[in-house]
């Protein structure tokens, strides 16, 4: 695939960001039916589902709350959302939490329109009414998904996740209030910011990439490795919090055109066979995956090692390239990231199913090195250590 030469792009979720932005929810909600909040345990745990239910009341806004999202939602979940959504004769959807409750939400919202089950459809465009009014608020700084067309849902029986992409999944309005954000425990922040920062890389260098989506993609990078750490080690810093929530969407909005690469290609598979968080496995797939990607792309490697704090001083673009993947690495250990499969207690006689699920991705033919069945099976031997 070409660079694209004609594109199109637009950002049709209205986002609201700052301090306090929760507060003004009920802008964007008419009063009527029920909402179905989507969320988990652990929101209602922290205190975060109470912060949003209080605004709902001070308007008041009716609702009924479904908590039961899981890391890498099943099938199930969604069908159990969906059908929470029917019985109480909801109007509209609010997401609460990360990537999960987002992606349950969406699906959800599929169902709630256009009835089956959401296995039915994967793939691109494959269902024709659209999604019931959707409000994401993320409490991690992850996922991008408060900006993007795609649901990711497991499909328990294959332990394969599949993607649902359309047009009509992207959310109506976002809410990013660092407040939500700012006293993340350091195994989330880490796994969420380095899944935005894998998002940012691998939107940069796709094969599917424009000025647009490329501009996104390096500003988020730049916001990344500039406040990730600041972030992950405080609970106070609003303004850190606060660019990575920014960061994630920008990054939501460059992926969500073009596509990703072979880092997000594995990482599926690692979370539907072996349960491994998606950020996590994202953050010990990205280094392997850069390495092997820079041959093919080393100019953007070096905008990318630029834009993230590394002097030129003369090296060549090869060698920008390399020290963007030590960049990289760097802010994994700081973030006490695991640093291979092995530690995550990955097995190696999955490595064959799981390239198998790998090179079923659309992320697959747009890396920007060409990839075969043997090149991944080779990255995930590398990355076991």
């Amino acid at each position: 695939m070409a660079i694209q030469t004609v594109f199109e792009f637009s950002a049709p979720t209205r986002l609201i960001f700052g301090s306090g932005a929760l507060n003004r929810l009920s802008t964007f909600i008419e009063p009527g039916d029920p909402l179905l909040i989507v969320t988990d345990a652990g929101i209602r745990v922290a205190g975060l589902l109470d912060k949003l239910t209080s605004v709902l009341d001070e308007v008041p806004l009716s609702y009924t709350i479904f908590d039961e999202t899981e890391a890498n939602p099943s099938a199930e979940t969604v069908t159990r959302c969906a059908e929470q959504y029917k019985k109480e004769g909801c109007g509209g959807i609010v997401a609460l939490g990360g990537g999960s409750s987002m992606d349950v939400a969406k699906g959800a919202g599929i169902l709630a329109t256009n009835g089956g089950r959401i296995l039915e459809y994967e793939g691109m465009n494959k269902f024709s009414n659209p999604l019931p009014f959707l409000l994401c608020i993320p409490t991690t700084y992850g996922t991008g998904s408060e900006v993007t067309p795609f649901t990711v849902i497991t499909d328990t029986d294959r332990h394969f996740k599949i993607t649902v992409g359309s047009d009509y999944i992207f959310p109506d309005v976002a809410i990013l209030d660092p407040d939500l954000a700012v006293q993340l425990p350091l195994s989330v922040a880490a796994a969420t910011g380095m899944d935005a920062l894998t998002h940012a890389i691998e939107a940069y260098v796709c094969l599917a990439g424009n000025v647009v989506t490329r501009a996104l993609a390096i500003q988020a990078a730049e916001l990344i490795v500039a406040n990730l750490r600041q972030a992950a080690a405080s609970d106070h810093n609003i303004e850190a919090t606060g660019n990575m929530l920014i960061a994630a969407t920008l990054a939501g909005r460059s992926f969500g055109y073009t596509r990703l690469g072979n880092a997000h290609a594995m990482a599926h598979p690692l979370g539907a066979q072996c349960g491994i968080p998606h950020g996590i496995a994202n953050a010990v797939l990205l280094p392997y995956v850069m390495e092997y990607n820079l041959v093919a792309c080393p100019e953007q490697y070096a905008k990318l090692a630029q834009a993230m704090g590394i002097s030129g001083c003369g090296a060549s673009p090869i060698d920008m390239a390399r020290r963007a993947v030590t960049v990289v690495k760097s802010l994994s250990s700081d973030l006490e990231i695991p640093e291979n499969l092995k530690a995550l207690g990955v097995q190696k006689e999955l490595f064959e199913p799981m390239t198998e699920d790998a090179m079923k991705s659309g992320n697959i033919p747009v890396n920007p090195r060409k990839t075969s069945h043997t090149d991944i099976l080779r990255l995930f031997e590398k990355a076991y250590g």
